[in-house]
């Protein structure tokens, strides 16, 4: 009797240790809204309680965003004058202690403030995310991003086992942000890689000189579809690029779609890496692949598991911006075949619904799924103007394509202006 007593006593004590140790590597589901990585968070909460909040993977930014009403709900202190951002009003607040991922607890070792949002719902334009992981963070971790299988994998480091080619990366010391070496029409240049980011950037000087040096490749003005990244004013204007090939950590990349990084912020960019740089690849180029991030090791794994052209430029070719009451105005009209895509909206419109389905409230991903769709397909805008409501019907093109080039008019068309 006494050695069952003490058999059961010892497999109780066991369990009670493996339910204390901590996982080492969670594999997580992701959603992926306007290419933008979005995951479950949870944050422990004073009374002891912890919340569920939506977290967007944002290795190309070294600083933590959090919205106000979930500071408030942590019971951090906001501190500091008030900002005036393109993202809204910001303060500061002290960094969240734990983070958990998939029962992983998280630490934001070496970050001390985070910069909080006050008057919008999500800490970006058109996203659902309350908070970001920033590269501060991950950082301290094996990171492990599956596109096509919509997951992500976050480890103590050492404990993951990387696949792919293997491509050496120059790190900052003091924000973990990656820089890889990249080849673009005999050019070397270095590029950051930015998983957060749905669409590829390069400086405006860069951009300018391959289009001059090759005509032939496909380009266009006005950031629609992924390229419509956040609703700034300058992306109704920004100049369109397709790359039929480069060189990226030495592995080859086909049909990669960047837009032109104003000049304005490049020089912040730049100063931002620590070392001379020409923009980033975001996620329109990596959609195929296994990206694996060894931050200790400062290598990141490239591995291809598909090889099908996703038809990311597929679109009605409006241009948005996601408004703080949840509406959706357009804010610039992309040209196809020398004039506008859809010549009936003009900037200023408020686009109400697609093919019936209410825009506002929807994140950027949302509203651009509705307005995706196979080339010739139409659909239905509903819009108001001055207060007026009106429909339009809008065909769905295939832009930045050699067949949308060759339908365009050598000299470009402007966007289409109230």
């Amino acid at each position: 009797m006494k050695l069952a007593t003490a058999l059961i006593t010892l497999c109780l004590l066991a369990g009670s240790v493996l339910a204390q140790t901590a996982p080492t590597s969670v594999t997580v589901p992701i959603t992926l809204d306007h290419n933008r990585i979005i995951i479950d968070v949870r944050f422990p909460l004073p009374d002891g309680s912890s919340k569920r909040v939506r977290a967007w993977l944002d290795n190309g930014n070294p600083d933590m965003w959090i919205t106000g009403a979930l500071a408030q709900k942590l019971g951090l202190e906001v501190s500091g004058e008030v900002k005036d951002t393109p993202f809204g009003k910001e303060r500061t607040v002290p960094v969240p202690g734990v983070l958990q991922v998939g029962g992983m607890a998280l630490h934001a070792t070496g970050l001390e403030r985070a910069q909080v949002v006050l008057d919008r719902d999500s800490i970006g334009p058109g996203t659902s995310a309350e908070i970001n992981l920033p590269s501060t963070v991950l950082r301290n971790y094996d990171v492990l991003v599956d596109y096509l299988n919509r997951e992500l994998t976050i480890a103590v480091p050492g404990t993951l086992h990387f696949k792919g080619t293997a491509a050496k990366a120059s790190l900052n010391p003091d924000n973990a942000l990656i820089q890889l070496p990249a080849k673009i029409a005999g050019g070397d240049v270095n590029l950051a890689l930015d998983v957060g980011a749905p669409f590829g950037l390069v400086s405006q000087d860069l951009l300018g000189k391959l289009r001059q040096a090759h005509p032939q490749w496909p380009h266009m003005t006005g950031g629609v579809g992924p390229a419509n990244l956040w609703g700034l004013p300058e992306e109704a204007h920004w100049e369109l690029l397709r790359i039929p090939t480069l060189q990226y950590g030495g592995i080859p990349f086909t049909d990669v779609g960047v837009a032109s990084f104003p000049k304005e912020i490049m020089s912040w960019f730049e100063k931002r890496a620590g070392m001379p740089t020409a923009g980033l690849i975001g996620a329109n180029a990596l959609l195929n692949y296994r990206v694996g991030i060894d931050y200790a090791h400062g290598t990141v794994y490239f591995e291809q598991i598909s090889k099908r052209h996703a038809p990311e430029m597929d679109v009605v070719g409006l241009t948005l911006r996601p408004e703080p009451d949840g509406n959706y105005s357009v804010i610039g009209v992309a040209d196809f075949g020398g004039k506008p895509s859809v010549a009936e909206v003009k900037a200023g419109d408020v686009l109400v619904a697609i093919d019936k389905v209410p825009a506002k409230g929807g994140t950027m991903g949302q509203v651009w799924s509705l307005l995706s769709g196979s080339p010739g397909e139409v659909r239905t805008l509903t819009l108001d103007r001055a207060g007026k409501q009106f429909t339009v019907k809008a065909t769905v093109y295939r832009f930045l394509s050699a067949e949308a080039k060759k339908r365009a008019k050598p000299k470009s068309a402007k966007m289409n202006q109230r």
